[in-house]
């Protein structure tokens, strides 16, 4: 059975993070996904849009994924492989070359993105909605409830 391990915040999960997802699980046998801790993010000076616990909670529910662990640090990669005996080490192509020196210790594959989505934009898309528009959502969504609530 391969074992493989791939590392990311998932913060906003989004299309391209399930195909990588899903092409890495029809590659190989076993996928753990290490999710950046909140404590983690906050080293990074990363701000994520869920929680450790709810973006755990979205991965569970994901077919591809077999196993999910905390991320707490930079150094813990190596050890992680050693720790769940992993064989590749996967993650998407526009981290290629930057964890080359893991290649002492298993396979490391960079697989190639998603075109045209990425965490990033969407972040840049959020901020271009206004107050305004948010409220309006909000609108729709109680009329929604409330009219669901009716039959």
């Amino acid at each position: 059975m391969k074992k493989i391990i791939t590392y990311w915040t998932f913060d906003l999960i989004h299309k391209g993070h399930i195909n990588i997802l899903k092409r890495a699980k029809e590659l190989w046998d076993h996928l753990t996904v290490a999710i950046s801790s909140d404590e983690f993010n906050k080293l990074k000076d990363k701000k994520s849009f869920y929680s450790f616990e709810e973006r755990k909670y979205i991965l569970e529910a994901i077919k591809y994924v077999d196993e999910i662990i905390p991320e707490n640090n930079w150094e813990q990669k190596k050890e992680d492989i050693k720790k769940y005996n992993i064989d590749i080490f996967v993650m998407g192509d526009d981290w290629k070359g930057k964890f080359d020196e893991l290649k002492e210790l298993c396979e490391v594959v960079y697989l190639p993105r998603t075109p045209n989505i990425s965490t990033t934009s969407l972040k840049e898309i959020f901020k271009s909605v206004t107050k305004k528009q948010i409220d309006t959502i909000k609108k729709v969504l109680e009329s929604i409830e409330y009219f669901n609530k009716l039959f």
